[in-house]
């Protein structure tokens, strides 16, 4: 006689391990995305890593290069900015198997909320990178090229330390360009609320210029470059706040502050 415990256990075991076999396909279409776009675009590695190298390069002496100082840096800086690139292509793809496997999972009413969420959490980190490369690095650049010159010194650099420059910047604005999802997603789960969110403001701006301290160069430009965007996009996610969370909420929340 068979016992009633293990095939009560056996269902439980299957789905488990279906679920892992559903996990590892999505893991390899994911992967295979990012591949197949790297490999389309391995071809003009170069190219693409000059465009990254442009913001310094113009604020370069006329007779300005950068150097290497690996043996296989020339050959695999490029290969790494160019999965980069892929990667940042291909995410929306990887979003979707992300979104496909816990999909399942959710309420209705979380469906419809992590659908915008993720597309906006994209389109704002995409927004995060585009304003360090076209505002930030010129502006880094020609600070640094200008500290450089009463020196005598030249201003140059590995291209792996300059790659993880690029790299620590792009993370650090995409990441602060997130900053009204966040907003948002504490309002919506009643973490914090709107009338909350407005008295903590002092706050943020003292620790949206620590932050910025820590990350850009120690000139005050530099700083204020980060610090200002990071405070403006605050106050968006308040004002998106106060729409996905709802006008009926913000009243009953404000006579309950007083």
């Amino acid at each position: 006689m068979s016992d009633p415990q293990h095939i009560k256990e056996e269902p439980v075991e299957e789905t488990f391990i279906s679920h892992l076999v559903e996990l590892r396909d999505r893991i390899i279409r994911a992967g295979a995305s990012v591949i197949v776009v790297f490999i389309a675009l391995v071809y003009w590695a170069p190219d693409i890593f000059k465009l990254l190298a442009r913001p310094l390069m113009q604020n370069l002496p006329a007779d300005g290069k950068m150097i290497v100082t690996d043996v296989t840096g020339s050959f695999f800086v490029p290969m790494k900015v160019t999965m980069l690139v892929a990667f940042v292509i291909a995410l929306p793809i990887v979003l979707y198997q992300v979104w496909a496997f816990v999909a399942p999972g959710l309420y209705q009413h979380e469906k419809k909320l992590i659908g915008p969420l993720v597309f906006s959490s994209y389109a704002l980190f995409l927004c995060g990178m585009a304003f360090a490369y076209f505002v930030v690095f010129p502006t880094i650049f020609r600070v640094m090229a200008h500290y450089n010159a009463p020196l005598g010194a030249e201003m140059t650099t590995d291209i792996d330390n300059y790659l993880s420059f690029v790299l620590t910047m792009f993370i650090a604005f995409g990441v602060t360009f997130e900053v009204p999802i966040v907003v948002v997603l504490l309002a919506r789960m009643g973490v914090v609320s709107i009338q909350k969110l407005k008295q903590i403001r002092p706050y943020v701006i003292v620790g949206a210029f620590v932050i910025s301290a820590v990350v850009t160069p120690p000139d005050v430009f530099s700083q204020l470059i980060l610090a200002i965007p990071l405070i403006i996009l605050y106050e968006a996610g308040i004002i998106a706040a106060r729409l996905v969370v709802g006008k009926e909420q913000v009243k009953n929340e404000e006579p309950a502050a007083e």
